[in-house]
């Protein structure tokens, strides 16, 4: 299996990009944030990859980071999810915000992602739920459904991923969700 290449970046057309290793040019296929931090063409890339063998095709799909070949990886575990799909949601949103929406169960913030319908955003938060939430991202730190209901509510109330996670760590390990909410308030009003 390719599990990562290195060489000089020769085509970039989204979602596709060229890397020529020593005269051999890899069509690669890549999420929009990896598209998105690419260097010039003619300069030197690294990108990790994920080899898939059809009965029809050879496609390489490429990675800036190991978390997002990790996702990507998980997400075409999922029965009806492939890797087409995989990469549709890594290019919709980040590792960190799909993390955070497992581990919230929100459906609504991956039925945004081009591809992904109610069913499939449902089957995604189950399948996934425990295997990519918990050690990837800011939600990381949530430790109880208060903390979790807490965090919610900032979120929705407008606060970014930052401030709420930073507002979350300031409260008490064991303080209950109106009053949690409440003091997260005061502390993101300062």
């Amino acid at each position: 299996m390719i599990g990562k290449l290195t060489g000089t970046l020769d085509n970039k057309n989204p979602p596709e990009v060229i890397i020529d290793c020593h005269g051999v040019g890899y069509e690669v296929l890549v999420p929009m944030s990896t598209f998105y931090n690419l260097p010039e063409i003619g300069a030197k890339v690294t990108l990790l990859t994920h080899f898939v063998v059809r009965e029809d095709a050879q496609i390489l799909y490429g990675f800036a980071n190991t978390a997002e070949r990790e996702a990507f990886r998980q997400l075409i575990k999922i029965s009806g999810v492939g890797p087409r799909t995989a990469l549709s949601v890594l290019s919709g949103m980040s590792v960190t915000e799909l993390s955070q929406a497992i581990t919230l169960q929100e459906a609504g913030r991956l039925i945004k992602v081009p591809g992904i319908g109610k069913k499939t955003a449902e089957r995604l938060l189950l399948e996934l739920k425990g295997k990519l939430g918990p050690d990837i991202g800011v939600v990381a730190s949530v430790a109880s459904d208060a903390q979790a209901d807490i965090l919610q509510a900032l979120l929705a109330l407008g606060y970014s991923d930052r401030e709420a996670a930073a507002a979350l760590k300031a409260l008490p390990q064991d303080v209950g969700v109106s009053d949690g909410i409440k003091l997260a308030l005061k502390s993101l009003a300062k």
